[in-house]
This record gives C-alpha cells, structure tokens and sequence, in this order.
C-alpha cells in the first residue's frame, strides 16, 4: 500500500502539479509555486531541468539532456565512448534508485563543466538537495520506524519504506523510459530545429514521445503520462483530460500522416532496455552511398526530412 501511495504521489499528483496543470484552481495547497514532492531532487530544481528545458527542447541533442540524462547513450546520434558499454549497468543501478538518479542530474554538473552554469548556482543547488535529503531521511528513515518501534515493527517499518521508495523509483523510471525511448520515438539535431515554428514544435513533441495503451488503472497509476504524446504537446493540461484530447490527437497524425507511436506496458518497456543494450556498443557501419569510398565520412542520410516541413500543411 504504501508503494501505491507514493507512486500516486510522485506520478498524479506531483509531477501534475509542479506542472502547473491545477493551479487555475488558485489553490495555495496544491500549486507549482508551493508544492514540495515526496522524491529526493528539490521541486525547484526539477521544474527547471524538467518543465523549463526538457520540454522546450523535446528530444534535441545537445539540448535536451534528458536523452540520456548525461549517463546513458540512448540515440545513435550521440557518439559512442568506451563508458557506454556499461549503458545496461547503469540503467539496472537507475532503476531502483531512480529518485537519486534524477537529484544528481538536477544539479546540471555538465553544465558547470562547461561553463554554461556557475559555480555559485551549483552551491545554492547543493544546499538545497542537502536539506532536502535531510527531509526525506528523517521522514522515511527515522521519524516512519519510530513510530512503529511501539507496536514491535520498526525495523520492518525501515525496511519497508525503503523497498516502497525502490517500487516507486523502478515504476517512475519504466514509466519515463516507455514515454520517450521505444521504438518509434525520433531524436533531433539542433540544425534540424532551426527556424522551427509553433506547428513544427508540435510535431517534434509527436515524434519525440511515446504513448502506453492499458486499462483506466494504468493510466491512473503513471499519472496518464502514458499519455505521453498529448503530455508534451499540452503539459499543463490537466492530466484527467489527456484521454479525450489523444482522440484528436491520434486523428491528426492519421490525417497527415505523422506517426503515433503507442503500445502496450511490457512492448515499450522491452524496446527501451532493447535500445539500452544495443546503443551499448558502437553504431554499425553504414552501407556506402553510391560514389562514397570512406564509411566513416559517408554522409548519413537525412531522416526525416519530409516530417517537419509538413506544419505548412498541418498549419
């Protein structure tokens, strides 16, 4: 029950609320400005890696670091480096430790490396995560056992509140990977996206993401982020409604012919580790274009240059 409860808290309520999706409600309780989620990584710190640059640049190498999360080679575009071999390690460490995984991502070490970020900003950010660590230990690792130790459980208490946070972290971290790295789901260069409209911003969240089809309880349980696709095109829509716009949603891509990629829990889930493994190694060579002597300067082939220019279409 209490993975349940904290699943719930971290996928339908938190994550939509630090969106932003219920504040017309003019709640001080349940607003981005105020809310602070049970998951280690400071909410201010998380809206603005998450809301301010992943979903501005959806799937952009080079910008959206969430490809990836600085760790993981998970695009073939992305060069190979020998540490990638280790992409299936790192992932299975991820999982269960998911909540940590994304705190140390939030502190943007790559950008103080290159010098987009200050050192003064990364010290506010530590000092923010440190206090919040202190928050969550002292609520799930002393305060929860204590109050147990009475009725004779307080150890059972600390055990069990540590294998509820690692559900929850496997759950959020399957839950992400189904939404943005399946088969199907596109990456983009940052000369791909230049001069993008308001319509091709639209259809790169389309082919940058991914939806899960199941039960009313599946998408109760991810938070409807197994409506992946309508999330990014509207991402502080309330999420109750996501399952009437993704009628409309899946009628245009039909329309205009534009993918829309969607599966079942255990298919995305197995394409995503699939690519985990595969991207572990170096990309295959390429078959030579006709003229070419040199695989590794061969031009590679536009992928999808026909996808973008249709907004004049769509628009």
């Amino acid at each position: 029950m209490l993975s349940v409860a904290k699943i719930l808290e971290n996928m339908e309520i938190g994550h939509n609320v630090l969106h932003g999706q219920w504040d017309w409600m003019r709640d001080p309780d349940i607003h981005s400005t105020t809310w602070e989620w049970d998951f280690v990584t400071p909410a201010a710190a998380w809206k603005h890696t998450h809301n301010d640059l992943h979903h501005t640049w959806t799937n952009v190498l080079g910008k959206d670091k969430d490809v990836g999360y600085s760790t993981l080679r998970m695009a073939e575009d992305q060069p190979w480096r020998p540490h990638n071999i280790l992409n299936p390690v790192i992932n299975g460490i991820l999982a269960p430790f998911f909540e940590w995984g994304i705190a140390i991502y939030d502190l943007e070490l790559e950008a103080v490396q290159e010098g987009e970020k200050s050192k003064e900003d990364l010290k506010k950010d530590l000092k923010a995560l440190g206090r919040k660590v202190v928050r969550q230990f002292t609520k799930d690792y002393a305060a929860t056992p204590l109050a147990a130790v009475p009725f004779g459980s307080g150890k059972q208490a600390l055990l069990g509140t540590f294998t509820a946070n690692a559900i929850r972290n496997v759950w959020a971290h399957s839950v992400i990977f189904c939404g943005h790295f399946p088969d199907g789901v596109d990456v983009f260069t940052e000369e791909e996206i230049e001069g993008e409209t308001r319509g091709d911003w639209y259809i790169r969240q389309m082919l940058g993401s991914a939806n899960i089809s199941g039960s009313k309880l599946l998408h109760l349980m991810t938070g409807n982020l197994s409506h992946q696709i309508e999330h990014h095109c509207f991402p502080d829509l309330p999420s109750n409604r996501y399952h009437e716009v993704a009628v409309e949603v899946r009628e245009i891509c039909q329309r205009y012919g534009l993918p829309y990629t969607t599966g079942p829990m255990p298919k995305q889930v197995y394409q995503a580790w699939a690519k985990v493994f595969r991207l572990a190694l170096p990309n295959r060579p390429r078959p030579l274009p006709k003229g070419a002597t040199d695989a590794v300067n061969a031009p590679v082939p536009p992928r999808r240059s026909a996808a973008l220019p249709m907004v004049a279409r769509v628009g």
